[in-house]
C-alpha cells in the first residue's frame, strides 16, 4: 500500500501551479523520504539550484553542511535529511537578491507534505521566510535566532540563511558560532539517535568556510 508521501511525490514533481509567475519556469526541487528524522525547511531554490536540480548544491550548502557537521553523502541521503523549501521553485531575482517564495506553494503543499513525514524529530528553519512560516512570527531574524533555546525545546531550531550575503551578520554575532552551532550539531546527533529507521550519523569534524 502506497504511503501518503509516495502518493504526493508525483504531484509535487509535476506541479506547475505558479509557472506563469516564474521567470525560468516550474522546476520543483526538494528531497523527501518518510524515514528522515531531520527536516531542513529552507526558503526557495536559487538560480544555481534551479540549474542543477539539487537543493543546497552551492556555497550556501557548503556552509550549511559545515554548520551541521555532516558530509555531502550524509546530507543528500533522503533517509537522513528531508529538504522542503517554503517555495519549491526559483521565484526570480529582485533588486536586493532572490524574490520571496511564491506564497501559493506553501498554501497548496506544505501541510500535506509535513503530515506525510511522520519520523521528523528536528526541524531546521532556515532564513526569514522559513522562520516566519514555522514560528508564525515576522520578528527580525536576529530576534528569532537568538531565541533558539525555546525553539529547540519544541524540536525546531531557527537558523539564519547560510548565504555569503549573511557573512557580515554572522561576524557581528559571535554568539551564533559559539552557542548555536554546538547545540545544532548535538541536536542533529540526538535526532538520529532517536530515529529508528534512519542510518547512523557519523558527524565529521566541524569546519567553518568563509
Amino acid at each position: 500500500m502506497a504511503t501518503a508521501l509516495a502518493r504526493l511525490l508525483p504531484e509535487l514533481r509535476a506541479c506547475t501551479h505558479c509557472e506563469p509567475a516564474l521567470p525560468l519556469g516550474a522546476r520543483p526541487i526538494f528531497q523527501l523520504d518518510r524515514r528522515a528524522p531531520i527536516l531542513i525547511a529552507g526558503q526557495a531554490p536559487g538560480r544555481v539550484t534551479h540549474a542543477k536540480g539539487r537543493p543546497f548544491d552551492d556555497v550556501s550548502g557548503d556552509r550549511l553542511r559545515a554548520w551541521l557537521g555532516v558530509t555531502p553523502e550524509q546530507f543528500y541521503d533522503p533517509a537522513c535529511f528531508a529538504i522542503l523549501p517554503m517555495g519549491l521553485c526559483f521565484p526570480g531575482t529582485g533588486a536586493s537578491g532572490d524574490l520571496p517564495p511564491r506564497p501559493e506553494c506553501a498554501t497548496r503543499w506544505r501541510r500535506r507534505v509535513l503530515d506525510a513525514l511522520p519520523n521528523v524529530k528536528l526541524t531546521l528553519a532556515i532564513g526569514q521566510h522559513a522562520l516566519a512560516g514555522h514560528l508564525g512570527s515576522n520578528a527580525p531574524v536576529d530576534a528569532l535566532v537568538s531565541g533558539w533555546q525555546d525553539g529547540l525545546a519544541r524540536g525546531l531550531l531557527p537558523l539564519p540563511h547560510p548565504s555569503p550575503r549573511n557573512q557580515r551578520w554572522l561576524k557581528q554575532r559571535p554568539w551564533f558560532e559559539a552557542e548555536v552551532l554546538p547545540a545544532l550539531r548535538e541536536a542533529v546527533a540526538d535526532a538520529f539517535k532517536a530515529a529508528t529507521a534512519a542510518p547512523p550519523l557519523r558527524p565529521r569534524p566541524a569546519s567553518h568556510p568563509h
